[in-house]
């Protein structure tokens, strides 16, 4: 995979040699307890190399993904999660709820519960979807996404899988979330039960929020997962790969952190990136940085 030429983020804190500004902490250390890696930040290695990276780090969590868990097997997934003795922070993604034919949304969706079940996952990712092509019709969308929920629901509570919808930052409204804000996601969840509906506060996604500090408030016991990176400039063409590591941009996560902890939430702390130079770069490097940067930038 190619570098990102639109890209000026380093994706290591020691380059050319350069020391890092705190040291490398290993396995055991209890500033490592919450933390979790997203398979999205090492795009390029296997659902094995995956895990076995996370337990050389000393990273005790993991977000797994659907694609990677396919090529595995679920249950050869789930018993290789399992038996590494890691805790699987989320599972990506459900969703994409707003198209024409919701009964084959809905089915693909419960096929996603029942794996997230399999996995034992602390929550299924929900992004909801944008708008259908060549619709205008926002407020019709999202009364489609309240609809396919209050379906999928009853099957989530059954299988004992909350479901986590994440508001996308609003330049992938169009294509992506019609949930720009946690405000618009606690709107839709707030009418199903607590235990099976809940929000993802992605700091990515939610720190430009001005009500971002009420609504993570109001969320209390809703949260079901937090998920950490950092906004960096400037946005390459494709923006969907404009995060960067925590500490290399604009969002205060360590403040966002202490604000959903102050709201109840006690689960992990999931490093999220996509980013084209930090997929290219060596995975034990990217994980040793991820650590770095949790306990000089977070906890």
């Amino acid at each position: 995979m190619t570098a990102n030429p639109a890209s000026t983020t380093a994706p290591l804190d020691v380059p050319s040699g350069t020391p890092a500004a705190v040291a490398t902490p290993g396995p055991g250390d209890p500033r490592l307890a919450r933390l979790g890696l997203n398979q999205a930040t090492v795009k390029r290695w296997s659902l094995r190399e995956t895990v076995q990276g996370c337990l050389r780090a000393g990273i005790p969590a993991v977000g797994l993904w659907r694609e990677p868990v396919a090529e595995t097997g679920l249950a050869a997934a789930a018993r290789l999660v399992r038996d590494s003795g890691l805790r699987v922070s989320s599972y990506c993604r459900g969703g994409f709820l707003t198209g024409a034919d919701r009964a084959a949304a809905v089915d693909d969706n419960r096929r996603a519960i029942d794996e997230a079940a399999e996995l034992g996952a602390a929550c299924l990712v929900m992004v909801v979807g944008g708008l259908p092509g060549g619709s205008r019709d926002l407020a019709g969308a999202r009364g489609r996404v309240t609809e396919a929920l209050a379906e999928l629901a009853p099957h989530a509570a059954e299988r004992g899988v909350r479901l986590g919808l994440e508001p996308l930052h609003p330049m992938f409204c169009a294509d992506r979330a019609v949930l720009s804000t946690l405000g618009q996601a606690l709107d839709v969840a707030e009418a199903l039960p607590a235990e099976t509906v809940g929000v993802v506060v992605d700091a990515y996604h939610v720190w430009w929020d001005p009500q971002v500090t009420e609504q993570i408030r109001r969320a209390g016991p809703r949260i079901v997962s937090f998920q950490a990176c950092d906004w960096v400039l400037p946005l390459p063409a494709d923006a969907l790969l404009g995060r960067g590591m925590v500490g290399d941009g604009h969002i205060d996560v360590r403040a966002l952190r202490e604000r959903v902890d102050a709201a109840g939430y006690a689960g992990d702390i999931e490093v999220e990136i996509f980013n084209a130079d930090i997929w290219a770069a060596d995975g034990d490097e990217v994980a040793a940085t991820v650590a770095r940067r949790h306990v000089q930038h977070v906890v």
